[in-house]
């Protein structure tokens, strides 16, 4: 008979991490008295990371006393203590192997459900004192599992565990465990998960995501399960030289730049709404500098064309304004990105402000060739005619569609902007304006902007009942960081460090800025946080994947190595090393 070996409960406290301040409840302790488990939570325990852990479905989190015996063998230690792994119930029994998804025990005076397996980050590392134990613990097939609180009821060390109900399709933890975070992801055993009821809805999405890839090649699309789709395998790695064969001003503070092949062969066609990066050389003494700019043209192989926003600072868009002509060469990246139309029937709606236009662009391009059937609407905001770009080109696409409407608004429109002409509204883009204009909840989104357009709409149809999966963003810039558990941050803006001879450079494009590498970092994701680039990580050992990001030039290799690779043109910044000059889409 398996047993409840010890009660472990514990609250979140500030722990010393690397020189900086973790909050997190991963230090429990055995209490000697019987414990009310409540539907969330033990009386006088707590978690500090309530979006990684905690919740209905991951209220008591359980571990046996044989991973006890087995880690201590594996680390030659002999110190640990009841709610070493951060775990709520130590049990003498229940084995990840034998123990099902859906699983029903009853311990004490509750009753309990197995939800999921264990999520790992780096909080376990710091409290066993081995920054790998996240990898480890998923690797060895020995996470330990969640349950969820059936009946509420009080549990004591020494209380009886008996099961009063097996899961559907006995898939087991270790099963369910290898399933998500291992390479193989066999379809059955997906389906097979998806029929349990038990399932929390998160492993159900990844698992969904994981049988949505159907057999496509996992060395293009990695796994799907823990990393957003990333886009289309990129045709080539790193840079090779176009001709730029046009340069066409489209409004006051709008130019664009046709690049082409001087050999004329075919470029490799790319997908509706994808970016292309420039390395730019300014100053052939400086580090080269590097730039993301969307594709505006009609998708093509003959030629690529990009739209660049003359910034009054711009260092970049003022040197391809004032000195790159046509007939030079510049060096520019395969098409990458996963702002991307797909086909389909659902009403689509194109929402973008300023520069913004240019992915919104191509996919009118797209829809336009294709004389699609689907209901588009096209919402546009400029200051006023003089710099709206496009404008012309993006009225005749949209008479070439039979279900397409159009409205363009201008914050401060000229008095030679007679409404109804070049314009509809008068105002900006915001919630206020869509819900007047009745765009449908069930759409397509796709939103591209000024960084507090995006932010406003982003939150604004979230709560006006987009759901997440309908809600495309682009962002020009750095994007949002995410570093669970870390406190008193300070949050400024990224900053190149200097390149020293004979070392490797580390380009951010998003964020515009270069560092140098060396043998003081641990990877790649340290040199973003250096260098104050906004980042996102959890496990820092390879297997969340929750760092996966672009990798547009330079090859690196992994310590550790991680549980399953990145897609193809990614990278895992969090257990990365340059073997070369590296550059990344952060």
């Amino acid at each position: 008979m398996a047993r409840l070996l010890s009660v472990n409960v514990g609250l979140p406290k500030e722990v010393p991490w690397r020189g900086r301040t973790v909050w997190t409840g991963i230090w429990k302790t055995a209490v000697t008295k019987r414990r009310l488990v409540r539907r969330l939570n033990i009386d006088g325990d707590g978690q500090g990371d309530l979006i990684g852990h905690g919740g209905e479905h991951r209220a008591v989190l359980v571990y046996q006393i044989d991973c006890y015996r087995y880690w201590e063998a594996q680390f030659h230690r002999s110190d640990f203590t009841f709610g070493q792994f951060g775990e709520n119930f130590t049990v003498d029994g229940l084995p990840d192997n034998e123990v099902c998804v859906g699983d029903r025990y009853r311990i004490g005076g509750a009753l309990f459900e197995v939800t999921q397996p264990r999520v790992t980050c780096y909080r376990v590392g710091i409290r066993m004192r081995e920054p790998r134990m996240a990898a480890l613990l998923v690797s060895s097939l020995r996470p330990g599992f969640y349950f969820r609180v059936v009946e509420e009821g009080e549990v004591g060390a020494g209380d009886e565990i008996s099961k009063v109900a097996a899961g559907p399709e006995s898939i087991t933890v270790s099963q369910a465990n290898a399933l998500l975070y291992l390479p193989g992801h066999p379809r059955d055993q997906l389906e097979r998960a998806l029929r349990i009821p038990a399932l929390s809805s998160g492993w159900q999405g990844s698992f969904r995501a994981l049988l949505e890839r159907g057999v496509h090649d996992a060395s293009e699309t990695g796994n799907p399960g823990l990393a957003p789709e990333s886009g289309p395998l990129p045709a080539w790695g790193g840079f090779r030289s176009l001709e730029v064969t046009g340069k066409t001003r489209e409004s006051d503070d709008v130019f664009s730049l046709a690049l082409a092949p001087r050999d004329l062969a075919s470029l490799p066609l790319p997908s509706a709404g994808q970016f292309i990066v420039l390395r730019l050389k300014p100053d052939p003494g400086a580090a080269p500098l590097l730039r993301s700019f969307s594709l505006s043209d009609a998708p093509g192989t003959s030629v690529y064309r990009i739209g660049i926003k003359r910034e009054p600072q711009g260092i970049a868009s003022g040197y391809l304004h004032e000195h790159v002509q046509v007939g030079d060469d510049l060096d520019v990246s395969a098409p990458r990105g996963n702002f991307i139309l797909h086909p389909g029937d659902e009403p689509v709606v194109l929402l973008s402000a300023g520069i913004g236009i240019t992915p919104m662009l191509s996919m009118l391009h797209a829809l336009a060739a294709s004389r699609s059937s689907r209901s588009i609407r096209w919402i546009y905001g400029a200051r006023n005619a003089a710099h709206h770009p496009f404008a012309e080109e993006t009225r005749r696409l949209l008479a070439l569609l039979p279900h397409a409407n159009a409205n363009v608004l201008y914050s401060k429109p000229d008095a030679s902007d007679p409404p109804g002409l070049h314009y509809d509204v008068r105002g900006r883009v915001t919630m206020r304006v869509l819900e007047q204009l009745g765009v449908p909840r069930n759409a397509e989104f796709f939103l591209c902007g000024p960084a507090g357009f995006m932010r406003d709409l982003r939150t604004g149809l979230r709560n006006y009942g987009v759901s997440a999966d309908h809600l495309h963003v682009e962002v020009f810039g750095p994007g949002e960081s995410a570093t669970p558990g870390l406190i008193n941050e300070r949050h400024r803006a990224p900053r190149s460090l200097d390149v020293v001879a004979g070392h490797f450079s580390i380009s951010f494009t998003r964020s515009g800025v270069t560092a140098g590498w060396n043998d003081d970092y641990r990877s790649l994701l340290e040199v973003a946080e250096a260098c104050d680039v906004p980042v996102q990580w959890s496990c820092c050992t390879g297997v969340c994947h929750r760092c996966e990001i672009g990798l547009v030039a330079g090859t690196v290799q992994y310590d550790p190595e991680p549980l399953e690779r990145p897609a193809g043109g990614n990278v895992l910044t969090c257990c990365s090393k340059p073997e070369s000059d590296v550059v990344i889409d952060l």
